[in-house]
């Protein structure tokens, strides 16, 4: 067997694809801390098909020098654990591409370095142990050395027998050796540089952090049918609803679980919704009830592929219209979208606050992609959740009393002398159902009103490169890394991106940013660029170019950048 001669500098992407149950999770889920304690950045992110098991699923694992956090199309190390991986990634897979595999089980007709993970984990105690091969494997060509895999193995496994752990740590001893006898001068080498500051980092990801956000918010109740990809947010919550008194219900469809959450605030709770769109679907009349009743209320919504099922474990920007027009009749509403894992913490955070303080409801908007990607973050703490926005009542209190900013004061039941009535119904002062054409609009008017207070508390959209632009790339939520990246590697001074994470109400600022602009670029992935007709109309400016994508995937660094680059060329930058 010809070893491949490959140099590998400062940054790899490593895919390990199989059928599902094969544990390509678990593989990620031990490799990516595994490699942060010994200093490396880290990057994963998955696709995956919607099954219990077979198909094929991924997992690419970016490690670098420096801090990498977006999907790249390249593939520099290549695990495929069974006969169908090499052509599920074949339009990914390059000349430069270092296939490890058994060349017996794969007939690809590429050059593959002959590894059989199956036969080395037979020899060591069964095929379960052929994971930790790979690890191994990947350990050593990155030159981590086994004392630092053993110590981690062992801590990782410490509730399973001894026999196990060692043989896990055999395991991987062997994959190491193999990734010596592979690597060198001549051969194949990573020279990937770790930095001592990253150890001390966590592994965070999108849904764990909206969790966490929410419990930062003092979030103590959460409702939701399981979804892809929001399942992660409920699981999470569930896991600590002992430890942070939390009570978590997983109801028996979305409609229960959004009115199990209007309960909850109504009776002094901070509850939590979270679904993707086909689940948002079903909540739309509860949403359009908060309206009405001035509840806050805060749904997570995990987009995806639509319309209907469509393909729902992949990632998609398709929500944005749904959530900025479902319900009946008009009322505030406030969405945000999510940029990074860490802004995935922030937001959630603030949107327990708005929603509280405004009386309305707020859409966190993440998707597939955002909410399943993990790296390294700076560890940060959690803030006192703040007011509560709820006020004891007196006699004679007035749930809707009409104000200049159009905010009540909100009382809860029990808290105060007041009566708390809420109806679904037009409504006057005191809650009761009222049909005066006098009385309802006044209702809508101060329900409106709170459009003016809300404005004072928009978040601006973030400029990223130079403020003498000529070119504008407007994005919003998780193509952030992808277009910072891209920027990065085009390195043109002319050009800035204007990254938004409030998409409705828009704040101010970003219409001033993109009238500045000679030209203007916008990247959805979506196949109608919803955020760009919502640019549009808030702001009479047609972008007037679009970089759109829908067939399930996220956007690729590679990618973006000859988007970019292709209508640069065209005449954008001159």
């Amino acid at each position: 067997m010809t070893i491949p001669s490959r140099v590998i500098v400062d940054d790899v992407s490593i895919v390990l694809c199989g059928e599902a149950g094969k544990g390509i999770q678990t593989v990620e889920r031990l490799l990516t801390p595994l490699l942060m304690s010994a200093g490396f950045n880290v990057f994963a992110c998955k696709e995956y098909m919607s099954r219990v098991r077979g198909g094929s699923n991924s997992t690419e694992i970016r490690v670098s020098s420096q801090k990498k956090v977006a999907y790249v199309e390249r593939i520099d190390i290549l695990i495929p654990l069974d006969k169908d991986a090499i052509p599920h990634l074949a339009n990914r897979i390059s000349q430069s591409t270092v296939i490890f595999g058994s060349t017996k089980e794969l007939a690809s007709g590429l050059p593959i370095v002959d590894v059989p993970f199956d036969g080395i984990a037979a020899e060591v105690g069964g095929a379960i142990y052929a994971n930790t091969v790979a690890i191994g494997l990947i350990s050593g060509l990155l030159n981590v050395e086994l004392s630092v895999v053993g110590k981690f193995l062992e801590k990782f496994f410490k509730s399973k027998p001894d026999e196990v752990v060692r043989k896990n740590i055999e395991a991987a001893k062997r994959g190491i050796d193999i990734a010596l006898s592979f690597s060198g001068a001549g051969k194949i080498d990573v020279r990937v540089k770790p930095d001592e500051r990253v150890k001390s980092d966590m592994l965070a990801g999108g849904a764990e952090m909206i969790a966490a956000g929410a419990i930062a918010a003092g979030c103590n109740f959460v409702a939701g049918y399981p979804m892809t990809p929001s399942t992660g947010i409920l699981t999470f919550l569930s896991q600590h609803a002992g430890k942070f008194g939390i009570i978590a219900e997983q109801a028996e469809d979305e409609i229960s679980a959004v009115n199990m959450a209007l309960g909850a605030w109504y009776a002094g709770g901070r509850g939590f919704v979270c679904t993707a769109g086909g689940g948002f679907a079903l909540m739309v009349e509860s949403l359009s009830l908060a309206g009405m009743i001035e509840s806050p209320l805060v749904i997570s919504v995990g987009m995806r592929p639509a319309p209907a099922t469509g393909l729902p474990t992949r990632t998609e920007q398709g929500d944005l219209e749904h959530a900025l027009y479902s319900g009946h009749g008009e009322f505030p509403r406030i969405i945000l979208a999510p940029s990074t894992v860490e802004n995935c913490f922030e937001l959630s955070k603030k949107a327990f606050d708005m929603a509280g303080k405004f009386q309305c409801p707020v859409i966190i908007l993440s998707d597939q992609y955002l909410v399943d990607t993990i790296y390294n973050a700076v560890p940060f703490k959690f803030a006192g959740a703040g007011d509560n926005h709820v006020t004891m009542t007196a006699a004679g209190y007035r749930r809707y009393a009409l104000t200049p900013d159009g905010i009540s004061p909100r009382g809860i039941p029990a808290y105060g002398d007041g009566f708390v009535n809420v109806d679904s119904d037009e409504h006057d002062e005191d809650g009761h159902i009222t049909e005066s054409m006098d009385v309802r609009s006044a209702m809508v008017e101060k329900r409106l009103r709170k459009y003016e207070a809300i404005k004072k508390e928009l978040i601006p959209p973030e400029l990223i490169g130079a403020s003498d632009y000529e070119t504008l790339v407007i994005g919003w939520g998780s193509t952030f890394g992808v277009i910072k990246e891209a920027l990065e590697i085009i390195a043109d001074p002319r050009l800035a991106a204007l990254h938004f994470t409030q998409v409705h109400p828009l704040h101010p600022d970003g219409a001033g940013y993109i009238t500045r602009a000679k030209n203007r670029v916008i990247v959805e992935n979506n196949a109608t660029s919803q955020f760009g007709k919502l640019i549009k109309l808030s702001t009479g400016m047609e972008i007037e170019n679009k970089i759109l994508k829908y067939n399930g995937m996220p956007f690729s660094v590679e990618e973006l950048v000859s988007g970019l680059r292709e209508i640069l060329a065209k005449g954008a930058l001159k």
